[in-house]
């Protein structure tokens, strides 16, 4: 049976840097949609053209247009086993697409990545130094993360109500971020018998 995986979390809190980690240990693939807009962006295809379309006017790329990106790359054959979302949902619309788009399967976890805000504003601070992320000032980064309470906390409030939230502190060090994700994951994904 393929195992569906979505990962949450505040920016800063290490998605991207356990996402790929933890779909290598499940043997499927870990899916951003952030490279998914690169991807059609750059194949300047469909999807990328219209998704331009909006972001060139500096508007958000709406959510079908999202969602036909996403079912296309979940319909690729290396996602049959499964996958690991990562910015995917980011509102209620797209959970019930998601929904819809997995039928009976559905989501089997949900791993929120929990950090307090003071420490997701020193991490990001900090990257945007050694990255030289001009743009990544203590404002804006403060911003983002109340754009993300405001957006996804419904979305881990209605998983929650399923029983699929799997809460990990995130703000330790990377390795033992790591075991605490594999080690509550196996026990959850164990207990849901998956």
């Amino acid at each position: 049976m393929a195992t569906h995986l979505i990962i949450v979390g505040p920016p800063g809190a290490g998605k991207g840097t356990h996402a790929t980690v933890i779909a290598e240990r499940y043997g499927i693939p870990a899916i951003s949609t952030g490279d998914l807009f690169r991807q059609h962006a750059k194949a300047q295809d469909e999807l990328g053209q219209l998704a331009a379309s909006y972001s060139d006017r500096g508007e958000l790329v709406p959510d079908e247009v999202t969602d036909r990106m996403v079912a296309e790359r979940v319909a690729e054959d290396d996602a049959q086993p499964g996958f690991l979302l990562d910015g995917y949902p980011r509102n209620m619309h797209q959970v019930e697409a998601l929904d819809a788009l997995l039928g009976a399967n559905g989501v089997d976890a949900v791993i929120s990545l929990e950090a307090d805000d003071a420490v997701v504003v020193k991490r990001l601070l900090g990257r945007a130094k050694i990255e030289g992320r001009v743009d990544d000032t203590e404002s804006v980064i403060r911003h983002r993360i109340e754009v993300y309470h405001a957006t996804t906390q419904p979305i881990i409030d209605a998983y929650q109500a399923r029983n699929l939230v799997v809460s990990i502190d995130g703000t330790g060090a990377i390795d033992e971020v790591r075991g605490h994700i594999f080690a509550a994951l196996d026990a959850f994904l164990g207990r849901a018998g998956k």
